[in-house]
């Protein structure tokens, strides 16, 4: 908290009493809190997920989420957003194409319709490791340099993580390094969703740049970025032997612990230039 108080507004942040110690004396101040609300995903009418998100850009969480979790082939395929508030949180009732949602309701059978059926469990298991797209590994390398950038730009563009050290973002970046379009959650994999439905929705060639994200690399978020069709996954924290796994099957470049000068690449580090001398490494596809 900033002793002169916190800002007349936040969006994405309830201000909020606290009392504490800093530095051996007690205080007493306002902070800002971020907000955390139930955000349930209908699909034609029919309930489908619900999520703890922050109630920021949730049209585009909802076109994100829909993309990344194989329920839309294309923004297209989403024709309406409404947004019901009310006690409980926020519903999101969202119009799609038919065969978008037969192909869900299909689902839902499948995962459900075989009650006692030793077959179950492997079923199950093959929803979470469904089909991913094989990116392609054509162009020349994205730059060491260009991902130190990103990174550098994250702490002045999350003005609500700033504002109430809670919430973790997602960025997509140019093959140069600059932040293009950034999301800020409460929850990782929200925040990346955001991030891809802002991609689609704004007609981004997503392929051409990469995701850089302030979490751990798991396995979701391997899979959301292959689902997105991009070729490059940074996070600042380490990845999970699943999420490994992911994107050495997707062809996707996923590095870890992308601080500063320092990384560490998992897999497919053809994608990337690791010598910051070579210039043309600054240009990517």
């Amino acid at each position: 908290m900033d002793e002169k108080g916190p800002p007349d507004f936040c969006e994405g942040a309830m201000s909020l009493p606290v009392r504490g110690v800093r530095a051996g004396q007690r205080y007493a101040a306002q902070d800002w809190v971020a907000e955390e609300v139930p955000v349930a995903l209908e699909y034609n009418g029919i309930s489908h997920a619900v999520m703890l998100a922050t109630p920021l850009d949730l049209e585009e969480f909802a076109l994100g989420f829909s993309l990344s979790e194989g329920i839309l082939d294309s923004a297209q395929q989403l024709y309406a957003v409404d947004e019901e508030p009310s006690e409980l949180g926020i519903t999101l009732h969202l119009r799609v194409a038919s065969s978008a949602f037969a192909r869900l309701k299909e689902r839902r059978r499948s995962m459900t319709g075989r009650t006692g059926c030793g077959l179950c469990g492997t079923e199950s298991l093959a929803h979470v490791s469904r089909d991913l797209p094989q990116l392609s590994s054509a162009g020349e390398p994205f730059s060491r340099q260009g991902i130190a950038d990103a990174m550098g730009q994250f702490r002045e563009l999350q003005t609500l993580q700033q504002a109430t050290g809670a919430v973790h973002a997602a960025a997509w970046c140019s093959a140069q390094g600059e932040v293009k379009w950034l999301r800020e959650d409460v929850g990782r994999h929200n925040a990346l969703d955001k991030l891809i439905g802002a991609l689609a929705g704004n007609g981004v060639d997503a392929a051409s740049g990469f995701i850089a994200v302030t979490s751990r690399a798991s396995f979701e978020m391997v899979q959301k970025t292959a689902m997105a069709g991009v070729p490059l996954l940074a996070a600042v924290s380490a990845p999970t032997s699943f999420a490994v796994a992911t994107a050495q099957r997707a062809k996707l470049t996923l590095i870890g612990f992308a601080r500063q000068q320092d990384l560490a690449v998992y897999c497919h580090a053809e994608r990337l230039a690791l010598d910051p001398s070579n210039p043309e490494a600054r240009h990517a596809h």
